[in-house]
């Protein structure tokens, strides 16, 4: 049983099991529309981390279409298991995949289930696998935004997501749909990654630009999410997925996109280090502001710069209990100037690490409120927000300039929601 201070007992979460709770870092790679190339980037993202040293795991959540068996060799293998749990299939050393395709009797079992039984399954993937120790888990999700990512969102609020995409307008208009999706649910983008971008004419070795070109930079700029890279189309890579290519543990074999695919994996590493260390070190920070300032992160307190400051409000006054608001009001404070209200938010669906998420990505850099749980003070540490309790029922302008002024009296952290 999960408790947090206060009188308020919450049910232990999946992340809280024993076979999981030693994974670090989540990636959950997904696309708008099917046919991108999605599982060879997630493969691949597995593969460059892994041989960077770091210990990866694999879960394949589209059970309509399970892509990892192939993609690395293993059809035709089972898993073993003991009373605790599931065995997933080791590539290397630290390295390690699960996926529906490896329970099932025949390669071409159709696998019919309803909503339910997926986010049962995704549950069970987390509870009933001995993961062990893991810096990174990388979730292969189907395509779209519908019951698989969204209950890997709900079940792992700590994900990061990555969108892979292709240049044409059409798949474009389904990345919107994701980048909103994963806004809306709080989850942070690590950016996107363009697959497909253009082929090189293996003759005369003019570009050919069959998908169209530059569209998710274009889209990146819109939507103010990072490019990451921008992979070619190319025949070799395809193949290299179809013959199970990743089971060498490695992607050096397709030279056209490898040294590519190296700078996606140093991007990725470089985010989700620069937003995590504070935690990873396992060293308890004296306090989730203490830590916000040490881990680099975006909600950073500045003394002579902009801050935005959200406030959990009902009819006007700070609520106390954050999870439960009617509205969020945000207050924006720029040194030497009197506070102002920025935004006045309807407060989003109480799911398992949404506001946090959602906060952080409408560039909050502290949250001032009566009471949160410890669950979600760490999700906001994580993001670098910083995270005041115990403040009075006032108005938001007045809380925040007591703030600045050094006089707003913090009580006691209230948690009974």
């Amino acid at each position: 049983m999960a408790t947090c201070k206060g009188n308020c007992g919450e049910k232990a979460e999946p992340s809280e099991h024993p076979n999981f709770a030693g994974v670090k870092k989540k990636i959950m790679v997904l696309s708008g529309k099917g046919g991108v190339g999605k599982s060879s980037i997630a493969a691949c993202l597995a593969l460059g981390l892994a041989e960077r040293g770091f210990r990866v795991g694999i879960m394949d959540v589209d059970f309509h279409g399970p892509s990892m068996p192939v993609i690395f060799g293993l059809v035709g293998e089972r898993v073993t298991g003991d009373a605790e749990g599931i065995n997933p299939v080791k590539i290397s050393e630290n390295l390690k995949v699960i996926s529906i395709g490896l329970f099932l009797n025949e390669k071409d079992d159709a696998v019919i289930w309803r909503g339910p039984l997926k986010m049962t399954a995704i549950r069970q993937f987390m509870e009933d696998i001995h993961w062990g120790d893991l810096d990174y888990l990388v979730i292969d999700s189907p395509p779209g935004t519908g019951d698989e990512p969204l209950s890997v969102a709900q079940l792992i609020p700590d994900a990061w997501g990555m969108i892979v995409t292709t240049p044409q307008e059409l798949a474009m208009a389904d990345v919107r749909k994701s980048i909103v999706f994963c806004r809306r649910i709080g989850m942070r983008l690590l950016g996107v990654v363009e697959n497909m971008s253009g082929l090189l004419c293996p003759r005369c070795g003019e570009r050919m630009d069959i998908f169209g070109r530059g569209g998710a930079e274009r889209l990146s700029k819109e939507m103010q999410v990072e490019m990451l890279v921008s992979l070619p189309l190319d025949g070799e890579f395809a193949s290299w997925a179809d013959r199970g290519g990743a089971k060498v543990g490695h992607y050096h074999d397709i030279p056209s996109v490898s040294g590519i695919l190296d700078q996606m994996v140093e991007k990725v590493v470089a985010t989700t280090s620069s937003q995590s260390e504070s935690l990873d070190g396992g060293a308890e920070p004296d306090s989730v502001e203490d830590a916000a300032l040490r881990s680099g992160g975006p909600g950073i307190i500045e003394e002579d710069g902009m801050n935005i400051y959200a406030i959990p409000t009902e009819n006007g006054l700070l609520c106390a209990h954050f999870g439960h608001c009617e509205k969020f009001t945000l207050v924006e404070a720029e040194a030497g100037k009197d506070p102002v209200i920025k935004e006045v938010c309807d407060a989003p669906p109480h799911e398992p690490g949404l506001l946090p998420r959602w906060l952080a990505d409408k560039g909050v850099n502290a949250v001032i409120t009566g009471g949160m749980g410890a669950r979600a003070q760490q999700i906001f540490t994580e993001s670098g927000v910083a995270v005041m309790c115990g403040a009075p029922p006032l108005e938001p302008l007045e809380i925040v300039k007591k703030y600045i002024e050094g006089n707003l009296e913090l009580g006691q952290n209230v948690c009974d929601h």
